[in-house]
């Protein structure tokens, strides 16, 4: 099943058991799948849905900390919910051991030896690990390993 059968499936199925937070969200999801779609003039693949997921989740993280930050844990619990109903579509996030070891891989096979060679190991890491990591712990990393 493809993740935009998916998302209709887990749509529709929320909206008959009356689930309205998960409805809202999904509702909201398939908006933006559909902005992107009238965008790009063609149907989603499965990786164009997961960076629309994934953007949306990012923006949940972000709204999370601004309203913690302003002492307003109330609308923050309400993105929290949101972010852990965007999370089920995405894969599992690598951990940090597991990332650590991708990028001394990749660092070792690109022969990056410098900064200016970051792009290319963040880029790499990026597609093969679609979805899976978080561009700020990955830059972090990257320009941790390759400046020492």
């Amino acid at each position: 099943m493809s993740l935009s059968e998916r998302l209709e499936k887990d749509y529709l199925t929320a909206f008959k058991a009356k689930k309205t937070d998960e409805v809202a969200v999904l509702r909201m999801l398939k908006a933006a799948v559909k902005n992107k779609q009238v965008d790009l003039r063609r149907e989603l693949t499965d990786s164009e849905i997961l960076d629309v997921v994934a953007k949306q989740v990012k923006q949940r993280q972000e709204s999370i900390d601004q309203f913690r930050a302003a002492g307003r844990i109330d609308l923050a619990e309400i993105e929290e919910r949101e972010h852990l109903i965007l999370r089920a579509y995405l894969p599992t996030a690598l951990s940090s051991q597991e990332l650590e070891e991708a990028v001394a891989m990749t660092i070792q096979t690109l022969g990056a030896s410098g900064m200016k060679d970051m792009g290319k190991v963040m880029n790499a890491i990026m597609g093969e690990h679609a979805g899976r990591v978080d561009g700020k712990e990955l830059s972090a990393l990257v320009r941790a390993k390759l400046s020492s």
